[in-house]
């Protein structure tokens, strides 16, 4: 049976003991009325975020998606100025001011570091497409056509409807490698005034007082400087993918770590967490570095590609603490700004006749969220229960139709949900007169009020923020249920991932215990049998244990 112990250390660094709430900037707050969200909307709403009382929401931490100048051909990730903010977004005064206000409150700011690729609006790809002889033309990934013209290799873009990762220039005859879009060219790695041009822009942001980056596309910034082709079928380390992963990576990646502790006074301080879409956590893990030299916080995707099932849930979990390098720590998360909201994705699941349960299987989530060991990562919007919103075509904007689950934040039931003044850049959906921050704030049935009352909770328990995790084999088909302890403290959590009652015998723990959370709002705190302990449908509880 699994079982993980975390030391305690005497000040566990922030991003350990924090939540961190990520803010796709485009749809939080619009300041001024053009329908889109920027950087004054987010410095307005930093009190919703964090006032210091449990009245607020209580995120430790924001990650803003870019914000960088952008012809927006992927919305901010195709980056021309990685050191400047769109005048859509607002000003480098601005942003200053957001940090400021933000570390007013005790909020730590993360910001995206997009390393992999930059905009072709960007001038160093300007001048590295203008010839073959240009300085820059090595800044990025350059090569001949094969003899019959077509692309160099196979390797296709993470889009589908992109299909090869090639775009032939034709005024130099050669093509230029991109793992997205054409607009966003790769930039090549092997080329040290490229890692030195990168390292400017970390201490750029750095001297700004941002506290982390989090590495767009980690995983495929170093590829094969031979070009081979991907194997038609991937058969393992004998024959990896030349595209991604690639072993100089964490060479790269360390000397971004560098240069991040080179910006704090304590171990610790600053913080750089990944984005690695990989199918395995024995590759995964290895973004930590050998020696605890590469991320903080490696991003565990496995885990929110998970059905709505308790045993794929623990399954996950179980193999990353197992995985883990010492030392190194978890993080989870169950969507952002490019995959599906929780209350969406998981409603229908187990078939029609468990249609409309996203609801209360959203608010499961949200316990299991908060109750691991482990950072939780929370997307704007998770919090008070939003789904995927339906676009009409003549609105959709995304080439790989993640619009639904980007539209913009309901603070309101008012036509614009309290977002803008203006025509918002997506729909804001029908439901916002209960699905909404105004509707939640004072309901103590509500999503809001459930993550409130789990994020204030975490903070005050010791278990919770530092202590072992141990799962229960006892627990009934359906239910995942494990125990946080340290000494002082010991919390069962036992989720029910079924549409009817279950019962845990958890006896072994104890004869009774003290229920302090549910996800049920109408089941009351106090004294619980522990022979067996009761869980309605779809409920988790957090039990205090003698």
């Amino acid at each position: 049976m699994p079982q993980t112990s975390a030391p305690r250390p005497q000040t566990p660094p922030w991003w350990q003991r924090g939540v961190i709430y990520q803010i796709y900037p485009r749809s939080f707050q619009d300041s001024d009325g053009n329908g889109v969200g920027d950087l004054e909307g987010v410095t307005a709403r930093l009190d919703y975020l964090n006032d210091g009382t449990p009245e607020s929401l209580g995120a430790d931490a924001i990650w803003l998606s870019p914000f960088y100048p952008s012809p927006m051909a992927d919305f901010g990730y195709d980056v021309a100025d990685y050191c400047g903010v769109d005048p859509l977004f607002g000003t480098l005064e601005e942003f200053d001011r957001l940090v400021r206000e933000a570390h007013a409150r005790g909020i730590r700011v993360v910001v995206d570091l997009v390393a992999n690729h930059s905009s072709d609006r960007h001038r160093w790809f300007v001048e590295s497409r203008s010839s073959r002889n240009n300085p820059k033309r090595h800044w990025y990934v350059w090569a001949d056509p094969k003899p019959d013209g077509s692309p160099p290799n196979n390797w296709m873009s993470e889009f589908p409807r992109v299909g090869r990762a090639w775009t032939l220039d034709e005024a130099t005859g050669q093509y230029y490698f991109h793992s997205f879009l054409p607009e966003q060219p790769d930039l090549n790695w092997w080329n040290p005034e490229v890692r030195e041009a990168m390292d400017g822009v970390m201490r750029f942001w750095l001297d700004r007082g941002v506290d982390g980056f989090r590495v767009d596309a980690a995983h495929r910034i170093a590829t094969d400087p031979e070009l081979r082709d991907n194997p038609l079928v991937e058969t393992g380390e004998a024959e990896p993918r030349r595209d991604e992963n690639w072993p100089e990576v964490h060479a790269i990646l360390r000397r971004f770590r560098r240069t991040l502790d080179g910006y704090g006074a304590a171990p610790g301080e600053r913080m750089m967490m990944s984005e690695t879409y990989l199918n395995d956590l024995a590759s995964l893990v290895r973004y930590y570095g050998e020696a605890g030299d590469e991320f903080h916080l490696v991003q565990n995707f496995l885990f929110l590609r998970q059905p709505w099932l308790a045993t794929g849930f623990r399954a996950v979990v179980d193999g990353f603490e197992a995985a883990l390098p010492p030392g190194a720590w978890p993080d989870y998360f169950l969507n952002n700004h490019d995959h599906s909201r929780v209350a969406s994705r998981y409603d229908e699941h187990a078939g029609a006749s468990r249609a409309g349960k996203g609801p209360a299987r959203a608010r499961v989530a949200a316990m299991l969220l908060l109750t691991l060991r482990g950072t939780p990562l929370l997307y704007q919007g998770e919090e008070i229960g939003m789904t995927d919103v339906p676009v009409p075509p003549e609105r959709a904007t995304d080439i790989a139709g993640r619009d639904p689950e980007r539209t913009p934040m309901r603070w309101d039931d008012s036509p614009t949900a309290g977002f803008t003044t203006g025509e918002p850049w997506l729909p804001i959906g029908s439901d916002a007169e209960r699905v909404s921050v105004a509707a939640q704030r004072d309901d103590p049935a509500s999503m809001l009020s459930l993550y409130r009352r789990l994020i204030w909770y975490r903070k005050a328990s010791p278990a919770l923020l530092h202590g072992s995790y141990r799962p229960l084999g006892s627990a009934p088909e359906g239910v995942f249920a494990f125990l946080r302890a340290v000494e002082e403290e010991r919390l069962l959590v036992a989720l029910n991932f079924t549409g009817g009652p279950l019962d845990l015998d958890a006896g072994a723990l104890g004869q009774t215990g003290r229920l302090e959370l549910s996800t049920d709002p109408n089941r009351s705190d106090g004294e619980s049998s522990m022979r067996p302990l009761a869980l309605g449908p779809d409920e988790g509880v957090v039990i205090r244990l003698a």
